[in-house]
Order: C-alpha cells, then structure tokens, then sequence
C-alpha cells in the first residue's frame, strides 16, 4: 500500500495491490502479542492444558470461516470495512457500528498497554532489582506508543515484519527447552475446573472476532481471490500457534505472566526485546486503527494527529483503571455484539447486493440491517445469561439470527 493513499472513501487501485503472503504476515502479527500470549496462558491455568487446545481448535474453526467468506468481500469489492458497512446500515447508521468498532480497539489498545508496562515492570525487577511503579510505566508508554503511531507507522510495520518471524521462532525455541527440563513440573490441578470448555471457547472467539468483521480492510489489497484465502493461513495457523505456546509454557511453568515464565528459563531479556517489540508495533497499529475509525464518524472527519492524542489518553486512562482485569469480560461482550455484524455485511454482499456495490446509490439509515442487529445481540445476551438459547452458543445465536432476520426483513419489504 502507499504511504500516501488510505483509499477510506473509494476503491483499492491496481498499482497498490499487494500478495497474499504480505497480508497472512501482517495477520499473524495481529497474534503475536502479549494480550494473545496471556490469553493463551490463562487459558491453561483455568482450563487445564488439554481442554485449552480443544478450545483453541473450535474457536480457530469458527473464526477461519467466517474470515474466509468476509476476505472475498473485501477483495471483489476493493473496499475498506467502512464503507462496506455503509450498504446494509446505510451513512448514519454505519456511523453506530464504527462507533462500537472504535471502542472496541481502544479497549485492546488499553490492554495492551497495561500488559506491556506489566512486562516492562517485572523486567526491570529481575534483571536490576529496580521497582518502577507500573502507573508511571504506563504513562511513559502511552506517550511513546502515541507518538510513534503519529509519525512513525510505517516504519513500524517495516520492524513487524522481522521482529514477529523472530519471536516466534524463539517462542518456539522456549518449548524445547522446557520439553528437555525433566525436572519443571507444575501442580495446576486446582486451577483447570475453573472455566468450562464453553467459556473458553466463547473468550477465544471474542478475542479476534473483529478480525472477520475487519478483513475486508486487508484483503481489498490483495491480487485474487486464491491469494486472498491464502492469507488466512495468518488466522488459521498463526493465532492458535501463538496460543499453544503459551498455554504449554503456563502448564508447564504454572504462571501466566510471560516474563515470570522466561525467567524460569533464564531468558528474561532475549524474550523482553522481542515481546517488546511485537507488542509496541501491534498496540501502535491498534491506535492507527482506533484513530481512523473515529475519524469516520462524522462527515468532515477530524485529524488525524488530534484523534490520535484524544484515543491515547481515553486509553491510558483505561489501563490506569485496570481494564485487564476485566479482559475475560471485555472478549465475551465482543463475542455479544460483533458477529451479527459480520453475518448481515457478508447476507447483504452475496444475497442482496449480489456481489455488486453502487457507491452512489447508498441510503442514510438501513433500517433492516441495524434492527437485525440489534435483535440479534439481544438474542445473544439472553444466551449468555442462560435465559434462552438457540445452539447453546450464544456468538452462533447472533450470527444466525441476524442472517435470518436482515434476509427476511429485506424480501419483506420488496413485497
């Protein structure tokens, strides 16, 4: 892509068409970083190690589909997940969804944040004995990731491209290790009854449920549509790496946090740098795209390096506040209100529109689609509170009932 063009309002061009390949790297990334490792280990300790890689599987399935389908939208159309969105919920009514969006990612983006001042905080009292208190860690950080994100994201995307390769092979490099240390075991028994199979399945899913719903915002890039679903070998296979990783180090250390855990190996600053690293570039993007997707809500937009600033501080001030611990939580709301999302633009693609977007012919309000969303997250929350379910899974209940209700809606009105 050029540095110059974000093509938020129109067609991708053929001369910033990208391959595949690039983009399964840039959605691999996406994996490779503290919120996804911790979600890993802590995935292990309340699930026990055998039933957090049943978990890992069934979620990586659910979100592969869904990505599959929404990756051919994105290239066919050549259009960002903004304006896809404008055709079914129409200019106004998109707004609302960018809006939840937006939020969203500021929520990832304070995560990130805090895990990374954890981590940089627990560093320095190994290796130097020094106690920083994790406010001002946190406060230093967000000024650096903020200003890099002004005026250094592409650079940043450049260092992505070989720090995330490195990292993985080192994590993998860490497994070998603690595979050939007979005498590091763990008593995690206690632990593994604490979340159902269920639960687990429902957090996996929300934690990269945004990325079906945003990845037209990739794939309109890509050549064609065999290279576009092979970019989701970065879904497929990175994400649930990245998980299985750290859920076999957790198991096998009986920590969550990854830092302890390399310290059990005496690999303390090798993995820093590259978490690090990984986790700067990945929460620099998560602001970037915080900052875009409010720019869209309203009609003449607003800076870029304002909305930045104002993102990094409703951010810092999140996990000032502790929003960690509360991740569980934050990924089973996710889980509520972003797959009827996905179901509706992807019904109104293939079945409506038929596979074909006239950009001067968008309404201000799609009713139809944003009545079958909220329905449908409505259904959703009466199945996360075993009020009344569908398929016992509340993130398929929405998907379902939003697909059903905007199609029906939809022929309703035609008649």
């Amino acid at each position: 892509m050029s540095d110059k063009v974000q093509y938020t309002n129109s067609k991708v061009q053929k001369e910033d068409f990208t391959a595949g390949w690039k983009v399964a790297l840039i959605l691999t990334s996406l994996g490779v970083s503290l919120p996804m490792l911790y979600l890993g280990s802590e995935m292990a300790l309340l699930m026990g190690f055998k039933n957090a890689v049943i978990a890992f599987i069934v979620s990586t399935i659910i979100l592969t589909a869904l990505c599959l389908v929404t990756t051919l939208i994105g290239t066919r159309s050549r259009l960002s997940t903004y304006m896809i969105l404008r055709f079914p919920f129409g200019k106004q009514g998109a707004k609302l969804i960018n809006l939840l969006m937006g939020i969203s990612l500021l929520g990832w983006f304070s995560v990130a944040l805090e895990l990374l001042s954890d981590a940089i905080s627990e560093t320095l009292k190994v290796m130097i004995g020094l106690d920083v208190s994790l406010s001002l860690i946190i406060l230093i950080g967000s000024v650096f990731i903020t200003l890099t994100t002004i005026y250094g994201i592409r650079t940043l995307e450049k260092l992505a491209n070989i720090a995330v390769p490195l990292l993985l092979i080192f994590l993998v490099y860490v497994i070998y290790i603690a595979w050939s240390m007979q005498d590091l075991t763990v008593a995690n028994q206690q632990a593994e009854q604490t979340m159902s199979l269920f639960e687990g399945i429902s957090a996996l899913v929300g934690s990269s449920i945004l990325v079906p719903v945003l990845m037209a915002d990739f794939s309109r890039y890509i050549y064609s549509d065999r290279q576009s679903v092979f970019s989701i070998v970065g879904v497929a296979i990175g994400t649930p790496l990245v998980w299985i990783i750290a859920a076999f180090l957790a198991d096998k250390t009986g920590e969550v946090d990854i830092i302890m855990i390399m310290n059990k190996f005496k690999l303390v600053l090798p993995a820093f740098i590259l978490i690090f690293v990984s986790t700067w570039v990945t929460n620099a993007t998560n602001l970037y795209s915080v900052s875009l997707t409010f720019s869209t809500l309203t009609d003449e937009g607003s800076g870029y390096t304002r909305l930045t600033i104002i993102s990094g501080v409703l951010g810092t001030a999140l996990a000032l506040a502790g929003f960690s611990n509360y991740f569980i939580e934050f990924l089973n709301v996710l889980a509520i209100f972003a797959p009827a999302i996905a179901a509706i633009y992807i019904i109104d693609f293939f079945l409506i529109k038929k596979q074909n977007y006239d950009l001067e012919n968008i309404q201000e309000w799609g009713i139809q689609a944003l009545i079958s969303w909220a329905v449908a997250s409505l259904f959703a929350c009466l199945a996360y509170f075993e009020i009344f379910t569908m398929t016992s899974a509340y993130y398929i209940d929405a998907f379902l009932v939003g697909s059903i209700l905007y199609l029906g809606l939809h022929f309703m009105k035609r008649i």
